[in-house]
């Protein structure tokens, strides 16, 4: 079992559970949106100690708990499962999702890119040249978060993650061109990174 070093900020104790089945590592709970006071002091000391990870539900209301926090703390890491990974009979969230893909997600762990302009940036034309709008692109952009690590997004959310996580233009090809997730269709992109 693998040791995280970082204290992960999850949603609640089922969260904690399922992560200390995967892993072994401390956690702080949320419990929902309404954070109290005493939770944020904990939040607190950990960033400023050993540093935290964010990791709460693939859904709209764990996107909005991640927000908050990464407002708050914008040097936390993040871990992302996808929807499939954290769903079980209708219900979505960390608690649902296998010891070895929660594992996964803490490995692709992420952090805000501490260099900016570094001429190695994204824009729309990245996206649309590759097939990540339009027709057919959410589950593009959703099987490329997974294996780049920076979880789903929508056109826009997601041109930011690839510059915020400061993912490389040869990271983001060698995932275009992984075809057990996209198939044949994506070789062009191998020769462009």
């Amino acid at each position: 079992m693998i040791k995280i070093n970082e204290v992960i900020v999850v949603e609640g104790r089922d969260d904690t559970c399922a992560v200390k089945r995967a892993v072994d590592a401390e956690t702080i709970e949320t419990h929902g949106y309404g954070i109290t006071a005493a939770t944020w002091k904990l939040i607190d000391k950990a960033y400023s100690t050993c540093g935290i990870i964010v990791f709460t539900d693939p859904d709209s209301a764990g996107e909005r708990i991640r927000k908050r926090i990464i407002e708050k703390y914008p040097d936390a890491k993040e871990a992302f499962l996808t929807r499939k990974e954290a769903a079980k009979d209708g219900d979505i969230g960390i608690e649902n999702a296998k010891p070895e893909d929660i594992e996964a997600a803490l490995c692709r762990v992420c952090c805000a890119a501490e260099t900016k302009g570094s001429g190695d940036t994204f824009d729309m034309s990245d996206i649309i040249e590759n097939g990540l709008t339009g027709e057919g692109s959410k589950e593009k952009r959703q099987a490329l978060g997974r294996i780049l690590g920076i979880g789903y997004g929508n056109t826009g959310a997601f041109l930011r993650k690839l510059n915020r996580y400061g993912i490389t233009r040869e990271q983001f090809f060698r995932g275009l061109s992984d075809e057990t997730i996209f198939g044949t269709d994506n070789k062009r992109n191998k020769g462009q990174a």
